[in-house]
């Protein structure tokens, strides 16, 4: 829950304060050491409190010697007096963090240090070896020691997998395996069996967002970006043959947006994937998801070079006038100044300029600043031929406002 953003917090609020769901127990899980006082998720728990409903804290704590010494019994079906001196260096070594010891054990095991023994019939280890091993100091070195000792195929189907995060569906492998003429397949399959990942309803899933971020890491910032490329044009590039152009779209434009404009050197390619952003806003502001919208006009803009305005007008007026629809929807009312004034810098034409000035205008309503509201909507009204002028006082202006709801009713609008 560390990453939520409010829109998702604000989704779980109002299904736990909808009075009709009874019974709803939601579980979440989250790094509390990664989260300020001023996350969203403190402020949903708080409201859910006050409104006499139950919201439990659970702070989990690393393990202590008794209880890393009950799961290694239970992993080796041995008793607990006979593998206490084992979780006590086992302890000692991963100072009682779950995702160390987990993958400590399957390391030693890899290593012949804990094996099976068929002579004696039971696991068997040599205490020496493992106390003289040197383990990191950090989670994220031990996750990519373990990673480098995979084979290079396997880790480079780790590498493509993390581009796309926690998880991706199956068929998304197969796209870059179609185009991008890779063997995907095999290597994540081996990637399961080492326990880096799981494969659950067609999906992949990195067993432990750690790994996916060891794995992700361990590329540089240049080929990170030449991947997120790459993998989003195959992906756009299948969604145009098979007609799947509604599916793929949010998922082609997240990678190539992750990819960045810097290895797109083609102007016409640089607009067509503005043009695409500008496509996948839209459809995101159809689902009321402006958040997302947001970004995808955001990053629609950043492909247009610095003469956008000159040589891509019409392109660049619809992703600035989306912008800032979606910023007003958001309550980022300087952003929506920041867009707007831009767009009465650049504009051609006093039309051209309506949209932002009305988000504008909205967004000084909405923070109460109501006199400078009617004079930038009297100065606009006064541009389109209604000269207001004489009728500027805040008395008047209400009056006026009050006599065109009227007209308005009146006309069935």
């Amino acid at each position: 829950l560390q990453w939520a953003d409010k829109a998702s917090i604000n989704l779980l609020s109002q299904l736990l304060v909808e009075s009709r769901f009874s019974r709803f127990l939601i579980v979440g899980a989250c790094r509390d050491d990664e989260m300020g006082h001023d996350h969203p998720i403190w402020h949903m728990v708080s409201t859910v409190r006050n409104l006499g409903m139950k919201a439990m804290i659970v702070k989990t704590s690393l393990l202590d010697k008794t209880t890393m010494n009950a799961m290694i019994s239970d992993i080796l079906c041995l008793s607990p007096r006979v593998t206490r001196s084992l979780s006590d260096i086992v302890h000692h070594k991963t100072k009682g963090n779950p995702l160390f010891f987990s993958r400590l054990m399957i390391s030693l095991n890899k290593e012949g240090v804990v094996q099976f023994s068929l002579s004696r019939r039971r696991w068997v280890w040599d205490e020496e070896k493992i106390l003289s091993r040197k383990v990191p100091d950090d989670v994220a070195k031990l996750l990519t020691g373990a990673i480098c000792q995979l084979s290079p195929d396997v880790q480079a189907g780790l590498c493509a997998l993390s581009c796309f995060g926690a998880s991706v569906d199956v068929s998304i492998v197969e796209i870059l395996e179609r185009y991008l003429d890779l063997q995907l397949k095999s290597s994540l399959e081996v990637a399961v069996k080492e326990c880096f990942l799981d494969k659950i309803n067609g999906r992949y899933t990195f067993s432990h967002d750690r790994v996916q971020e060891a794995t992700y890491n361990m590329m540089s910032t240049k080929e990170r970006a030449m991947r997120h490329s790459q993998y989003g044009v195959a992906i756009y590039s299948d969604a145009i043959q098979s007609g799947r152009t509604d599916e793929l779209l949010f998922t082609a434009m997240d990678q190539i947006n992750l990819g960045g404009p810097t290895f797109i050197m083609d102007p016409e390619q640089r607009a067509l994937i503005a043009g695409l952003n500008l496509q996948a806003g839209k459809k995101a502001m159809d689902v009321s998801d402006f958040l997302s919208a947001s970004s995808f006009f955001d990053y629609g803009m950043s492909f247009l070079k610095e003469d956008l305005w000159r040589t891509r007008y019409d392109l660049t007026l619809a992703l600035f006038d989306n912008a800032a629809r979606c910023s007003y929807a958001i309550g980022d009312h300087e952003k929506v100044k920041a867009l707007s004034e831009q767009v009465l810098t650049s504009a051609g034409s006093f039309s051209d300029k309506l949209n932002v000035m009305y988000y504008t205008v909205s967004a000084l309503c909405d923070a109460s600043l109501l006199d400078k509201a009617i004079q930038k909507s009297v100065w606009v009204l006064s541009m389109l031929g209604e000269d207001l002028h004489q009728a500027t006082s805040r008395e008047n202006t209400l009056v006026l406002i009050e006599e065109t709801r009227a007209t308005l009713r009146d006309q069935g609008a």
